[in-house]
């Protein structure tokens, strides 16, 4: 055994040791029946159960989505009957589901045999971008039938990477309305969640003029106008994309206020003009080099006092490690581009486009979202 300077074992003897001990069935049988430890046994049988019967609980998830059953009970509480006659399904199929829900917190019991929102489907029934999410799974979900595949580049299955048709097209600014308005759609019903994230964390009252880099249908600019109604608003996405946020803008009154812009920013200058640039949900989409090839064409577009943020779910957030790694690594995977990076890595990236100081900023859930505020000036 390999010791430290003070006799003990070095650390990797530590963990050699700990690893054998979780992994015989006669310890566990100890821990599990020993007090001061039974708590913890139990739950990390119950977290790798969870790990089993995930895709089984999110399956539960998409059911009650796809057959509206939140919101039909947001209506009020409903019998089994009744809601077995809303889902087109037989009493005891709708009991089944409603008892797999209810053991999820999605749905739970009231007075008089009635089901009622649990708590979890009531928090879900106030976010609709999260029921369009969960519904636009079914084609992640495909793509990971065989997930050895898939890493290996053998999948038969790219649903993932067709829905967003951008993802490894050579020239995506030949791709027409068709091609980008369902991804259009799901980023604008998932934006209002971010946008309330990245306003509460930087105030764009100080700003003249903001330019949202891949800014979808204008969701987000609309959001920022209302917080800052005297600022400009400046909008960078593929041409058809550019002309659903110029129709869109224009239709909520903003068309005074709003540039709009089409092209395509791995290759084309992004208009100047803008004093702060938003990247949201953008870099993440995208492998190093192009990456780094829009921050340099952001720092391009700034005055030299330019102030640039950058929001997205970040890899290894405290208290979220597997939404990065784990989620966004398989997601953007099978979307067959980009990659999660930790606020480390973005910074670094900012750094080597040439902006100066980098800060993080808190954000209420960086679950959803993580803020980076870049300046070129040091």
């Amino acid at each position: 055994m390999t010791t430290t300077a003070l006799g003990l074992p070095a650390l990797r003897d530590w963990q050699a040791w700990r690893d054998r001990l979780l992994a015989s069935a006669r310890f566990q049988r100890w821990a599990i029946r020993f007090p001061p430890t039974r708590w913890i046994a139990r739950r990390r049988a119950r977290t790798l159960f969870d790990l089993c019967a995930g895709f089984v609980y999110s399956q539960v998830l998409f059911a009650c989505v796809k057959l509206g059953i939140f919101e039909q009970l947001s209506k009020g509480p409903q019998s089994l009957a009744a809601l077995a006659r809303h889902s087109s399904l037989s009493e005891d199929a709708t009991r089944r589901l409603l008892e797999a829900a209810r053991s999820l917190e999605l749905v739970e019991i009231r007075k008089g045999e009635l089901y009622g929102l649990g708590a979890l489907g009531a928090a879900l029934r106030g976010n609709p971008g999260v029921a369009a999410m969960i519904a636009h799974h079914q084609a992640l979900y495909a793509d990971l039938a065989d997930p050895v595949a898939l890493l290996r580049g053998a999948s038969t299955s790219h649903d993932l990477a067709s829905y967003w048709p951008y993802s490894g097209r050579p020239h995506p600014r030949q791709l027409t309305a068709d091609d980008t308005d369902p991804y259009t759609t799901l980023m604008g019903q998932t934006q209002a969640m971010i946008a309330a994230e990245v306003l509460q964390a930087h105030s764009f009252t100080q700003h003249r003029v903001l330019l949202d880099v891949g800014g979808g249908d204008g969701s987000f600019l609309m959001a920022v106008a209302a917080q800052a109604p005297k600022i400009r608003l400046m909008l960078f996405d593929l041409p058809p994309v550019a002309e659903r946020a110029r129709l869109r803008l224009s239709g909520a009154g903003l068309a005074t206020r709003a540039t709009v812009t089409g092209g395509d920013f791995r290759v084309d200058p992004l208009p100047e003009g803008a004093d702060i640039v938003t990247l949201v949900r953008v870099i993440h989409d995208h492998n190093d080099d192009t990456a780094l090839a829009i921050l340099q064409a952001v720092r391009h577009a700034l005055p030299s006092n330019g102030t640039l943020i950058l929001a997205e779910p970040m890899a290894d957030t405290r208290g979220a490690e597997p939404i990065g790694h784990a989620y966004f690594g398989f997601y953007l995977l099978a979307m067959g581009q980009g990659r999660p990076r930790s606020r480390a890595e973005l910074t670094a990236l900012l750094h080597l486009a040439g902006f100066g100081t980098v800060n993080a900023v808190k954000t209420g859930m960086p679950m959803l979202t993580s803020v980076l505020i870049a300046h070129l000036s040091t």
